[in-house]
Order: C-alpha cells, then sequence, then structure tokens
C-alpha cells in the first residue's frame, strides 16, 4: 500500500498483482474519524494503462463500523470521453484518476470505519489495473 498525506485523513493506494483485479482481489481501507460533526469529501482512487478496454468502470463500496449496518453502493465512474480519449491525468502509458463519490458527507459518529473497494465489472480479473485506492479528505471551511 501506498499513501500520502496533505491534509486528508487518508490517501492510500494499493497496487494490483500482474495489472489484474480479481474479484478476489477486495481493498480495504481503514478511516478513524475523530470529528463526526465535520463534512466530509470521499474519493476512489484509480490508475490504470492506456491499454484498458474500457470507457468505465462499475465497483462495489462497502461502508463498515462497529455496531452500525454495511452500506453499500455500486458506483460506476466513467473514465473516457465518447471519443476514447481518457478522462485522467496521464503520465507515460498510465492515466490516474480521484473520483468523487460522496461530496459533503457526515459520518454517523466518531470511531474507525473500514472502505472494501470491489471491482463489480464482467471481467475477471478486471485487466490494465495498476492500483486502487481510496481518499477521505474534511472539506475545506469557507
Amino acid at each position: 500500500m501506498q499513501g500520502c498525506e496533505e491534509n486528508a485523513v487518508v490517501d492510500v493506494n494499493t497496487s494490483m498483482d500482474n495489472g489484474s483485479w480479481g474479484y478476489d482481489k477486495k481493498i480495504n481501507v481503514p478511516v478513524q474519524i475523530t470529528d463526526a460533526s465535520k463534512l466530509y469529501n470521499l474519493y476512489f482512487n484509480l490508475r490504470h494503462t492506456s491499454n484498458y478496454q474500457y470507457s468505465n468502470i462499475f465497483v462495489l463500496i462497502h461502508q463498515k463500523a462497529k455496531g452500525l449496518k454495511t452500506i453499500t453502493e455500486r458506483k460506476e465512474f466513467k473514465l473516457a470521453y465518447p471519443d476514447g480519449e481518457w478522462l485522467g491525468s496521464g503520465t507515460g502509458n498510465f492515466y490516474s484518476y480521484q473520483l468523487p463519490f460522496r461530496k459533503d458527507y457526515k459520518f454517523p459518529s466518531a470511531g474507525t470505519y473500514v472502505f472494501e473497494i470491489e471491482q463489480n465489472m464482467r471481467d475477471n480479473p478486471l485487466k490494465e489495473i495498476i492500483d486502487v485506492g481510496l481518499r477521505v479528505e474534511p472539506v475545506a471551511a469557507n
């Protein structure tokens, strides 16, 4: 796992073995929320090669916390324009994304939450995926 901090509560990416993301490779990211009165933005991080064969990706994102019901969301993220041009920022053969899936989110309480991310495409494994992750950051005060 790789991470970088800045003002984020967490910003972690997990590398995929051989550039393939199988159904059995679920990414688990613990997030410690100390101030439940704040609002947070949550992002799905993704990096793929230029050989990725789809213009989108479907993922399941599970939010788990002790004593709370698990929240599961199926999300589709667009990765390319209709003409095939990638939306992500490119470096060499790689394209990176930080895709928002919750804006101005208020956690129910302080504590540790675990986000589990799994790919939900037809292909197993999903090829040309380099790494996957999660970023959680407090909303900046105006």
